[in-house]
């Protein structure tokens, strides 16, 4: 073991020896360092006159005689007294080629500042030769085009104050690289590394660098918690952690001496409150804490910070109502949007902030007449209030904003005529006011003048849109995005002929029928990514082909039209593909498994026939979405997922498919929805889809599933997210073990978090603030109508288990899980009694235990559900009074028929105990009433008398009966009553 260490240390040494010799070899005279910046001129780099703005800095890089040059006079060269170059900036310099380590730009050892930034060096690596320049006080290699590992090298320039390696997205450091790199680095005042793939902690030893001024550590795949004592670093002016979701803290607790400028802890998450002591930070001019997770009210002591420029809280979970910020009047932008905070009542503090330039208020909660308030805000340029429920026209005092480019009032309540209103807005390039009640006439006449508007959305209002032919691309702005949706059209826009840099077009939810038009994008070929026109009248295309033709086109939604024929071939760009609910028929064009980018893949609700193409397995693995619901399609289904795959959402219910369970669906491990209902699988229950990890959704209703449910109990077969599972109609059988359920986590909790839907996201579009979400839908049958869920929200949880053969008790473990809503076992063979702990799950809307063999009486206990609202235990061997009051009382004869022992309100059943008193009579208090001993004797004697008689009956009776019974019965015209089990439903359609 001493030999191997000795051999390791010696090998180290003798690296680190030939690294200090190849460097120390490099010294070099003035003339030599003039000669090797010629060399790093002439051999590597070529500079682009026009990218690098009409300035060269080569260009004075010129020899004065055969050998010999001043360099020192070169631009960007800096020389000591002594004649060393002791600075080289090259930065923005249009320089592109390679740097390796023979790059003669390493012999300048004497170098301190080198800045290299802003330039292409072709994905070069950063080389190991960079640990020569140990002089180094300034490194910036930011923005170049650096790629790979940075090199251990780079630990030995210790003398740097200054490091800048951001925007080097291909740059990374082994796992912890970065504190062996920087460990050493203790005099270091600014650190850069935003964008480079760090993928660890931040390193705890920073807290110990008392030099520190900036950190700026963006997008870098931080994680774990951040050390808040980073926070209190003495010259600590700037820093900046954003665009790092799984990096997590809190802020600190902030001293009056502290000197931060700029704070940015947006797009983490960072969490808990806003403290009381931030008035400290009193330098702060930058403050943004943007799609973090922090929450409870914005303390009055942010009002202090006075020299405040810029201030974001958006997307995070503040509460209460907005305290007047008429004090920070040196703010220039200001995003309070999408919390749970409150405007109030007095908006009179925002016309004090004239320095405004970008104010965003979206969902808000604004109740109010607010935009008189604004119109003093002259140099507003960026304005969003959207989602609140601002009411009133539009002031014409309103027209004074005419630096506005961006103006979004969408989805509020403001009303009145659009005619002329926004043409004062000169500027305007982005403009929404869809989601209001705007009404009349809309003339394109009312956007002319507005040369540089981009971006139009007028959706969802109450408009009359009309559009003339005497206008050319000379006189129209030239549109990018157009909103439409919704607004009454019969017919397409003709002006769309002479728009020719449209990107995205949405016409949803018109009255547009027929053939689409081939000019429609033949004036946009080169530039159209979203086409929407989904909920119309629309047959089908002039010309399929057309679609190959747009090169850039992502998204495809023509849902809801009446399409004929087989489905259009997009083009190989296409990411989001969605033609549910026409008239398509035809097999599925194996083209269609050429596209490599597809996420969404929506054909349900047609005509569709066949097998699916052997090529389909190709796009498992790139799909998010696919939905092939309601058509013919038959046959097996091939193996589906690899690992890796990115599959959410797989739906094949109602078609004809056969055969198992692909068993390759164990390796999509981010699938949340699986249907599979109405087709003929045959196999039996998948116990292995419980170890997906993400499965929310689990519906195999109506196949030819069969045999008992093995695992269900076991470690193996978790389902901890699975909220609705559907096995109903098929063969299962056995008994269900009282365990079945203990791990199905998701059931067993009351909902107490934000309301949503199940969906996937999309976002490819630059434009929209919000990604483009596909909600997920599904039939079930519940409160005993099969109903369509267009949505599926969170706290919607359910299983339904009916129509098999199950048999024996019901498992006791269905009492843990609280967050039921619907519970239906009905036609099985289930026996035993009703579960009294079922009264514990107050969020029971629906139970169904009809058509069963349960026995014993209803337990009081179900009394506890105040929601139900569908009770059925008919049918079965039920018996005892029927529990009085509450909901109850709202059931009808039809939930207990079928069981001949029920008795009590709503049968016309009465019990027996109802007729005869259970008060005896009583002349004093004692419990016996009036039966001294003598008579408690007398009875006695009188009832074993009785019983005597009765039991010498029953014997002599049974005798008879066991003899003679049939032809006893035959001779009084009487026959023997057989018991017959209700029949059980046939399986639903």
């Amino acid at each position: 073991m001493a030999s191997i260490f000795f051999f390791f240390f010696q090998t180290i040494s003798l690296v680190h020896f030939l690294v200090v010799l190849a460097c120390t070899a490099s010294l070099l005279t003035y003339d030599e360092e003039c000669s090797a910046l010629f060399k790093f001129k002439q051999t590597h780099f070529h500079q682009n006159y026009y990218a690098a703005g009409g300035f060269l800095k080569f260009d004075s890089w010129r020899r004065i005689k055969t050998n010999t040059s001043d360099c020192c006079l070169f631009d960007g060269v800096v020389c000591s007294n002594k004649g060393h170059v002791i600075g080289l900036d090259l930065s923005q310099s249009s320089l592109t080629g390679v740097i390796n380590s023979s790059s003669s730009l390493f012999k300048l050892v004497h170098l301190q500042v080198l800045n290299l930034s802003m330039n292409n060096f072709f994905e070069s690596q950063i080389p190991p030769k960079i640990a020569c320049l140990k002089q180094l006080r300034s490194l910036d290699l930011s923005y170049s085009g650096f790629v790979g590992q940075i090199p251990n090298e780079m630990s030995r320039l210790i003398l740097l104050s200054w490091l800048d390696l951001s925007g080097n997205p291909g740059l990374k450091l082994q796992s912890h690289g970065h504190e062996h790199m920087l460990q050493n680095m203790t005099r270091l005042e600014s650190l850069y590394l935003s964008s480079v793939d760090l993928n660890s902690s931040v390193p705890r030893f920073l807290v110990n660098f008392s030099s520190l001024m900036h950190i700026r550590l963006r997008e870098c795949r931080l994680q774990d918690e951040f050390p808040s004592a980073i926070f209190h670093l003495p010259k600590l002016k700037y820093i900046d952690v954003g665009n790092n979701p799984n990096l997590t803290g809190s802020l600190p607790e902030f001293h009056n001496n502290t000197l931060l400028k700029y704070l940015s802890v947006s797009s983490t998450g960072f969490n808990g409150i806003i403290p009381k002591s931030i008035s400290n930070i009193n330098h702060l001019e930058f403050f943004s804490l943007k799609k973090s997770h922090f929450s409870g009210p914005i303390p009055g002591s942010l009002l202090n910070l006075t020299q405040l420029t810029f201030l974001s809280l958006a997307n995070n979970e503040f509460t209460g109502l907005v305290p007047s910020l008429a004090s920070l009047l040196e703010l220039t932008a200001l995003n309070l949007a999408f919390n749970n905070l409150e405007m109030g009542c007095t908006y009179g503090w925002i016309n004090k902030l004239t320095k405004l330039n970008s104010l965003k208020v979206d969902s808000m909660n604004i109740h109010e007449e607010i935009l008189p308030y604004i119109v003093n805000l002259t140099k507003l340029t960026f304005l969003s209030m959207r989602e609140n429920f601002i009411f009133g026209q539009i002031p014409t005092s309103f027209m004074n904003l005419t630096q506005l480019t961006l103006l979004d009032v969408g989805e509020n309540q403001l009303q009145g005529p659009i005619s002329s209103l926004f043409r004062s807005f000169k500027s305007l390039k982005y403009l929404n006011i869809g989601g209001n009640n705007f009404s009349g006439t809309v003339r394109l006449d009312s956007f002319l003048g507005l040369n540089e508007l981009e971006i139009l959305n007028l959706d969802g209002n109450s408009l009359s849109f009309v559009t003339t032919n005497n206008h050319t691309n000379d006189t129209l702005p030239e549109l990018k995005y157009l909103g439409l949706s919704f607004c009454n059209l019969k017919e397409f826009p003709s002006f769309l002929r002479f728009q020719m840099k449209m990107i995205g077009l949405f016409l949803s939810g018109n009255e547009i029928e027929g053939l689409v038009p081939n000019w429609i994008w033949n004036n946009s070929q080169a530039t159209l990514e979203i086409f929407e026109l989904r909920d119309n009248f629309i047959t089908g295309f002039h010309q399929h082909h057309g679609f190959l033709s747009l090169s850039r086109l992502k998204l495809f939604d023509m849902a809801h039209n009446q399409l004929q024929g087989s489905p259009p071939i997009p083009p190989q760009s296409i990411v989001f593909y969605d033609v549910s609910n026409n008239n398509l028929t035809g097999k599925i064009p194996p083209l269609i498994c050429e596209m490599k980018s597809l996420q969404l893949l929506d054909l349900s609700s047609n005509n569709m026939i066949g097998m699916l193409p052997s090529c389909f397995k190709n796009l498992f693995n790139v799909l998010s979405v696919l939905d092939l619901k309601r058509n013919i399609f038959h046959g097996p289904v091939m193996n589906t997922c690899r690992h890796g795959s990115l599959l959410k959402k797989l739906d094949l219910s109602e078609n004809r498919f056969n055969g198992k369970v692909s068993r390759s669906l164990a390796s999509c491990t981010n699938l949340e929805f699986l249907s599979l209902a109405d087709n003929s699988f045959k196999d039996v229950f998948p116990v292995w889809l419980g170890t997906l990890p993400m499965i929310q959704v689990l519906i195999l209703r109506s196949n030819k599933f069969f045999g008992a449910i093995q695992g269900l109990s076991t470690v193996n077969s978790q389902f901890h997210k699975l909220r609705i599972i559907d096995i109903s109609n098929n063969n299962f059988s056995g008994e269900l073990p009282n365990k079945s359920f203990q791990t199905w986590n998701a059931m067993k909790f009351y909902f107490n978090g934000d309301l949503s839907s199940m969906g996937s996201e999309f976002d490819f579009d630059d434009v929209k603030l919000t990604p483009y979400e596909f909600t997920y839908s599904m039939t079930l049958t519940n409160k005993g109508v099969k109903r369509e869920y267009v949505k599926i929200l969170n706290i919607f949880i359910a299983i339904d288990l009916s129509c098999n053969n199950f048999e024996g008790q019901i498992p006791l473990s269905l009492q843990d899980l609280h967050g039921l809503e619907s519970l239906n076992l009905s036609n099985n063979h289930f026996t035993g009694p009703i579960l009294s702990s079922l009264g514990n799950l107050k969020k029971l809307e629906s139970l169904d235990l009809s058509k069963n063999e349960l026995s014993g009486q209803i337990p009081q206990q179900l009394l506890q559900l105040g929601f139900l609202s569908i009770l059925n235990v008919s049918f079965n061997h039920l018996d005892g009074r029927i529990p009085q009051g509450k909901q109850f009382d709202t059931f009808d004869n039809n939930s207990y028929m079928g069981n001949r022992g029920l008795c009590g309100i709503p049968l016309s059943i009465e019990c027996e105990n109802s007729k005869v008193s259970t008060v005896f009579p009583s002349t004093n208090n004692n419990d016996y009433g009036s039966l001294m001993p003598s008579d408690i004797i007398d009875w006695v004697v009188i009832l074993l008398g009785v019983g005597s008689g009765l039991l010498v009956g029953v014997v002599i009776g049974s005798f008879v009966y066991a003899r003679y019974g049939d032809s006893l019965l035959q001779r009084f015209g009487m026959r023997k009553d057989k018991w017959v089990r209700p029949l059980r439903n046939t399986k639903r359609n």
